[in-house]
């Protein structure tokens, strides 16, 4: 039995604006800052990182150091890339 392994790219999976917000919610949810970083550039990815640099005014080798696992982005870059993809950062009672 010959087994086959593929390379999988979760940004394309995320087609809608509905798949990204459910990605994200889960992502924010674990809490876990370098899980969000990575998440937010699995986004940015899915809407294209050009785009993304060009619409936050910031190098798309620096958003792809910052948005990767081992990245480490700042609450500005955090923010300037949610804004960009159409998303911000609300505050909710933890549960």
């Amino acid at each position: 039995m010959k087994i086959e392994i593929y390379d999988y790219d979760p940004a394309e999976a995320l087609k809608s604006d509905e798949a990204i917000e459910v990605f994200l919610s889960d992502a924010f949810e674990t809490g876990d800052a370098r899980y969000i970083a990575r998440a937010l550039g699995v986004v940015a990815r899915a809407k294209g990182m050009t785009k993304i640099a060009r619409e936050t005014g910031l190098a798309r080798e620096q958003l792809y150091r910052s948005l990767s696992e081992n990245g480490n982005p700042t609450l500005e870059t955090t923010i300037a890339v949610l804004k960009a993809i159409g998303f911000q950062i609300s505050g909710k009672r933890a549960a």
